[in-house]
């Protein structure tokens, strides 16, 4: 991260130094600094709305434009795109210097007049759409895997607001303890989806108490495939077997990243590389995939009925008694 982005954020600690005004939600070297300022504006009645602005820098910041993320409960997501779209030509204006300060004195003293341009607001809200649905402009998907939930009822209902107002569709998985949440959509609606993951009180703790999620990992981030499934809508499901879990991913065209991700999840392996390792070597012969992982895999759910379980490197369906032959 330059100098200049690190005096950019001190000096942005220093101007909003008000009570829950300026939050940092991480900060690297390689994928740059997000946070999220708290402030308000006047409306068209010169009502006060309060707004929620997350920023991104990339490590390429100033002379890249910051990814900006705007939500408030005082005004419809189809305004919130308006702003955001208002603020990302306000941007293009500051490149090669910083601009997070200026954007924020922007909107403040433009918002009224931001908002209060309806036919502006239903036009930007048919584009993004558009666009968001569009598969040539490029849409993404993403898979990633929870912890837990405690507050399970009230976690589900957040995620699916949040991924109806992002217009994201996909799934939300259960099977025993595995969670995973797969999604599909505009890239900047994903990231959108993980900052409010990352930064909402969502969840609750051991004690009870509102928490924000801490155990959240990305297992997989691409552009969508030809042989990709186009999800029609975000649906919450639960699944009795790892069989009825595997073939929804066949189903969507994902076969190769439930292998890759999903399959060492659910056989509580943590060594992600060297399962990836193994499965490119394989050459789709049980046998010899059994040779790297009997010992696991006596203790891996039993598949399809008692007789037949699922090489987990290979993917194919054989007969217990066939990986105790020796290669």
């Amino acid at each position: 991260m330059s100098d200049l982005v690190q005096e950019e954020l001190s000096a942005l600690a220093a101007i909003f130094c008000g009570p829950d005004e300026w939050e940092v939600v991480s900060c690297s070297e390689t994928d740059g600094a997000s946070f999220r300022i708290n402030t308000s504006g006047q409306g068209f009645l010169d009502e006060n709305i309060p707004l929620k602005l997350s920023f991104h820098l990339p490590a390429t910041y100033p002379f890249c434009l910051p990814g900006i993320s705007v939500n408030s409960q005082h005004l419809t997501r189809a305004q919130c795109i308006v702003i955001k779209e208002k603020l990302l030509e306000q941007a293009k204006k500051l490149l090669s210097e910083p601009m997070v300060h200026e954007l924020v004195l922007w909107i403040q003293q433009n918002l009224k007049h931001v908002i209060g341009q309806p036919e502006t607001t239903v036009s930007s809200e048919n584009c993004t759409l558009s666009t968001s649905m569009s598969m040539d402009d490029g849409t993404w998907i993403a898979l990633l895997h929870l912890d837990h939930m405690r507050a399970k009822t009230k976690y589900v209902k957040t995620v699916e607001k949040w991924t109806s107002n992002l217009r994201l569709t996909g799934r939300l998985m259960f099977w025993g303890k595995i969670i995973l949440i797969l999604l599909q959509g505009d890239r900047n609606s994903i990231k959108e989806y993980l900052i409010l993951q990352k930064t909402s009180k969502v969840d609750v703790d051991s004690s009870g108490k509102k928490c924000k999620e801490k155990m959240i990992s990305v297992l997989f981030e691409t552009k969508v495939q030809m042989e990709h499934k186009r999800f029609l809508a975000f649906e919450v499901k639960e699944y009795s077997s790892l069989d009825e879990l595997l073939k929804e991913f066949e189903a969507a065209g994902l076969k190769e990243l439930f292998s890759e991700f999903v399959l060492p999840l659910a056989m509580g392996l943590s060594d992600l590389p060297r399962i990836t390792q193994l499965r490119h070597q394989c050459d789709f012969r049980c046998l010899k995939c059994i040779k790297e992982i009997l010992g696991k895999l006596i203790h891996f759910p039993l598949i399809g009925g008692s007789s037949g379980v699922l090489c987990p490197y290979c993917l194919e369906k054989t007969h217990l008694e066939k990986f105790l032959i020796p290669c």
